[in-house]
């Protein structure tokens, strides 16, 4: 008779003892250590440090960017009736802008600083100033404001003229209230001429950057830490928001001219234009017997006005304006930004389509009238 031993032999012990040492390795939480351990990856070497040209462009910017905050007093129609609040109240405001000269001289938006009765400018230093608007122009939206200070951070200025659709953008800023923001993206267009409505007269730069409330005025920097515009508008789009900036270079003129005389010059020339359609154009043919028009796409003059650079040049209604100096036109805003680029008294050449004719008209601008 064979006896079957209950003692396993040592070959079994040490197979079964290899067994559950095997299978309790794949037992989650059975090793050693911390068992809330989540993961067990080994430690990865540091990385080493890189050339970041974002954070190396905000550093040469950052501190030269300051926050705008706005008082203005407005007359309350109802107050000291029926309990209808101090006749009158003040709304504040914030926005952004950036030192352009050690002594003080900071660039915004005319819009930020419209109206106030009260501006204050702190530095992301801490340091806070009363500041000054020297003057503003709410065609470009373009301003200047002084503080008395010296020895301040300035942020360099480059060169819009330069500036190409997938370049990099970088807007800092006070969105929000929330100081010192920074936020990056490409430069989407130039020459956005119809980028916040018809017959501007600033060829905005737009980006994808995120820009929001309180940027307004803040600048638009490129890859090298300089600046390239000044952030100014947003339009909101289906899956992301469109921003506009004002080419620096037209800034940096419009900035120039207020510090030299506390005001902007623009020349005008008198016309009231409309963008035309091969449509349009069909419709005002059939109807106009003295307005023959080509069924094309391009800008015509609706009116002219007595008296007017544009009158005296001999511009008439229904011409075709083709070319604005050695720009050539296609909607009623790059005539504008063409008569922009001229100067008051200089002459202007205006080369139009008149029925079959194609003339070449000397126009001299003048100063347009400062509206109230």
């Amino acid at each position: 008779m064979m006896r079957i031993s209950r003692r396993p032999s040592l070959l079994s012990a040490l197979l079964l003892a290899g067994l559950l040492s095997a299978c309790s390795g794949g037992l989650p939480g059975r090793r050693g250590g911390d068992p809330t351990r989540v993961s067990d990856a080994p430690p990865s070497a540091a990385l080493q440090p890189g050339n970041n040209f974002i954070v190396s462009a905000v550093d040469k910017v950052g501190p030269s960017v300051v926050r705008i905050d706005t008082v203005r007093r407005v007359v309350n129609p109802l107050g000291g009736l029926f309990g209808g609040g101090p006749s009158i109240q003040q709304q504040q405001g914030q926005g952004s802008g950036f030192i352009t000269r050690s002594d003080g001289v900071i660039l915004t938006n005319a819009h930020v600083v419209e109206g106030a009765s009260e501006v204050g400018v702190t530095l992301p230093d801490g340091r806070s100033f009363r500041g000054k608007v020297l003057g503003s122009d709410p065609i470009t939206d373009v301003a200047v404001v002084k503080v008395a200070a010296a020895g301040l951070p300035v942020a360099p200025l480059g060169d819009s003229a330069k500036v190409r659709p997938g370049e990099w953008a970088i807007a800092i800023g006070n969105p929000l209230g929330l100081d010192n923001t920074v936020t990056a993206g490409i430069i989407s267009a130039v020459q956005r001429t119809n980028a916040v409505g018809e017959g501007q007269r600033v060829p905005y730069l737009q980006t994808d950057a995120a820009v929001n409330p309180g940027n307004s005025g803040g600048p638009l920097i490129n890859e090298r830490g300089q600046v390239i515009g000044i952030n100014t508008a947003i339009r909101q789009a289906p899956g992301a928001g469109l921003s506009f900036a004002i080419p620096i270079n037209l800034g940096r003129q419009i900035a120039a001219q207020i510090l030299e005389s506390g005001r902007a010059s623009h020349p005008y020339i008198g016309v009231r234009l409309q963008s035309l359609t091969p449509q349009l154009a069909r419709e005002v043919n059939a109807t106009n017997a003295e307005c023959k028009l080509p069924e094309t796409n391009g800008v015509v003059v609706v009116e002219v006005m007595p008296g007017s650079p544009a009158a005296r040049g001999g511009l008439r209604s229904c011409d075709l304006i083709e070319r604005v100096g050695s720009t050539e036109v296609d909607n009623p805003s790059e005539v504008q930004v063409a008569v922009d680029q001229g100067r008051v008294g200089d002459p202007l050449t205006v080369q139009v389509q008149r029925g079959d004719q194609q003339l070449n008209l000397q126009v001299r601008p003048a100063e347009l009238p400062r509206q109230n």
